[in-house]
């Protein structure tokens, strides 16, 4: 088990880096396009921001989380109307994501033990959303880094985004609308620091094996498989790397193979709004 305080810790360093990113010096241009047609990297930014605020209510009022989704005009353009209504200039927008990712910090520490937290079409305990909110901020980092020409190097806060990928199995099927697999599946993934991350069974015979870096950029939808250097061993397998989502709602349009559009880095859409 993980503990929250070191999990907090991980999600504080992942938003610094992000942070650092947009920031400067130089400061990013925040009307930059981003693999995710119609955002902004100041989109990926409010996004995030948007984000942290509703995953705050769901931490601190529950009735006031249910009345904002229930209030959505159009709960299919939810994630893009969070976004644009949080969008801002740097010098709003950067100080409102900074206080409310410190806010939310400050309420998941505080939640009872075994306490739950509502969220889109299911609970979350405070573990669970900040590894969520680890996920998300990496993955919408990637689009601004892409956006920016940055290379970033992976880290051992990976391994989350990792471990969110593959407990999204089923939901992956289920979300494309095929039935849960019944087989288990074993991944095996070497890490930035040279070790391997392993979940899974060790006796399954449907395997997932190659780089951290990849599974992680396969289940955030960032690159298609067939720019990756993962393996699949059985059907089960196979066909996981096809509709992997690490991310709530319906599926992702995730994006075709680079030799399919002349060379670009981006998905086809906004993935990954409402993390589960």
């Amino acid at each position: 088990m993980v503990d929250l305080k070191d999990l907090l810790a991980d999600l504080a360093d992942e938003s610094a880096q992000l942070d650092d990113m947009v920031a400067g010096p130089p400061p990013a241009d925040w009307g930059s396009a981003t693999p995710s047609p119609g955002w902004s990297v100041g989109h990926q930014v409010a996004h995030l921001a948007w984000t942290d605020h509703v995953a705050l209510l769901a931490a601190t009022d529950a009735e006031a989380f249910l009345a904002a989704v229930l209030a959505a005009d159009d709960p299919a353009r939810l994630v893009d109307a969070g976004a644009q209504e949080f969008l801002a200039p740097p010098t709003e927008l950067l100080p409102r994501w900074r206080a409310g990712r410190a806010a939310l910090a400050d309420a998941l520490a505080r939640v009872p033990a075994g306490g739950k937290l509502p969220w889109f079409g299911t609970r979350m305990s405070p573990a669970s959303m900040v590894t969520a909110r680890i996920m998300e901020t990496w993955a919408h980092g990637t689009d601004v880094a892409d956006a920016l020409g940055v290379t970033r190097t992976g880290t051992a806060r990976l391994r989350h985004v990792a471990h969110l990928g593959f407990r999204t199995l089923g939901h992956s099927f289920a979300a494309h609308g095929r039935p849960a697999p019944t087989v288990p599946v074993r991944v095996e993934l070497g890490a930035p620091d040279g070790a391997t991350w392993t979940y899974g069974p060790a006796d399954a015979a449907d395997r997932v094996t190659g780089p951290a870096l990849d599974f992680c950029l396969l289940v955030t939808q960032r690159r298609h498989r067939a720019d990756l250097s993962l393996t699949a061993a059985g059907p089960v397998a196979d066909a996981w790397l096809d509709v992997a989502q690490a991310f709530a709602g319906p599926p992702g349009p995730g994006r075709p193979p680079l030799a399919a559009h002349s060379g670009a880095t981006g998905l086809t859409g906004p993935a990954g709004g409402v993390a589960a």
